[in-house]
């Protein structure tokens, strides 16, 4: 949500104390997430006069969680669905771009992450997939390009499994988590689930050093030769302390056990399927190869040496490899 606040002369003074008072007399008998929609409004996209808007908010899905958007700028729809564990900052770079391009750009806090309220069910993929259904039919988006990065990219894959492509009209796989990254008598090549406790444990421990850990391989800035700043390292620990400590060892199982075959076998839209050829996190073999197989007529596109993290460190080049897709 935002701050709607009056500066027009003479009023600011007296609007001010009007609304601390009524906050105040509120806030005897509501939650606070509710005083803040009533005092100062919850934005809401207007569907006119949409050019170079800017605007954010909150829905409350059937279950009761408040999941937080972001929603830029105006034209063709693009979503993005974020990796773990962060939330829709991480797609900053690219909305920015998109939305100076003419797209609308709506991302979404996965529930639990970033500024999404941090509930303890529906921690998994279904869950995450519906979340993202509510908040595009509460937009009323339609043609949508989905675009999801590692676990976003199994978010997307969910999402059509369980709810079609009536209101998408292309996808964008990016270092993304499906098939399944788990280790199974179907999926020999994938990662051991000793992989996965010991994230769970990384989790579960001291979580902020395990993030900032985490995100060398993450950005691919233990390789030699790697000149990833130390602000893209930093804002990678930022995300990840917004989320909450249950929601992202929840997650955990829900990136790595899901099996997204099925899902990939429903789509029957243009898809990109891209990924970095040294990804520490998502080994592209057992990830974007297969999904690729399952995905009817799919794109693909590998970056020689690029990390996990590729959106940030490749970040002009994926962008007009991004824009070159939703264009053709």
């Amino acid at each position: 949500m935002t701050h709607a606040r009056e500066y027009a002369s003479g009023g600011s003074t007296r609007r001010n104390v009007v609304l601390s008072g009524g906050a105040a007399a509120i806030g005897l008998t509501l939650p606070a997430t509710q005083v803040a929609a009533l005092v100062f409004g919850q934005v809401r996209p207007s569907n006119s006069n949409r050019e170079g808007s800017k605007t954010m908010g909150t829905i409350t899905t059937k279950d009761g969680a408040e999941i937080y958007y972001k929603d830029w700028g105006s034209g063709p729809v693009v979503t993005f669905s974020h990796g773990w564990p962060l939330n829709a900052d991480a797609w900053d770079g690219q909305m920015l771009f998109l939305a100076r391009n003419g797209y609308r750009c709506v991302a979404v806090d996965r529930r639990g992450h970033g500024r999404s309220s941090q509930v303890s069910t529906r921690n998994d993929m279904d869950g995450y997939a519906d979340d993202l259904a509510e908040v595009i039919n509460a937009l009323d988006l339609k043609d949508a390009v989905m675009v999801g990065h590692s676990t976003g990219g199994g978010e997307v894959a969910r999402y059509i499994g369980r709810h079609g492509t009536r209101r998408v009209k292309k996808a964008v796989l990016v270092a993304a988590v499906p098939p399944i990254m788990l280790k199974t008598p179907a999926n020999p090549e994938g990662l051991p689930i000793t992989v996965f406790d010991q994230i769970r444990a990384g989790v579960a421990g001291d979580r902020s050093q395990y993030y900032k850990e985490l995100a060398r391989a993450f950005y691919g800035a233990n390789r030699p030769g790697a000149t990833v700043s130390q602000g893209t390292l930093d804002q990678f620990w930022l995300w990840s302390m917004q989320a909450g400590a249950l929601n992202a060892y929840e997650c955990v199982k829900a990136f790595s056990e899901t099996d997204f075959s099925e899902d990939l076998k429903k789509f029957d839209i243009p898809t990109l399927v891209l990924h970095g050829e040294d990804d520490q996190i998502v080994p592209v073999k057992d990830s974007a190869r297969k999904s690729a197989h399952l995905i009817k007529g799919a794109k693909e596109i590998y970056y020689p040496g690029a990390p996990h993290g590729l959106t940030a460190t490749h970040q002009d080049q994926f962008n007009a490899d991004l824009l070159a897709f939703i264009q053709a």
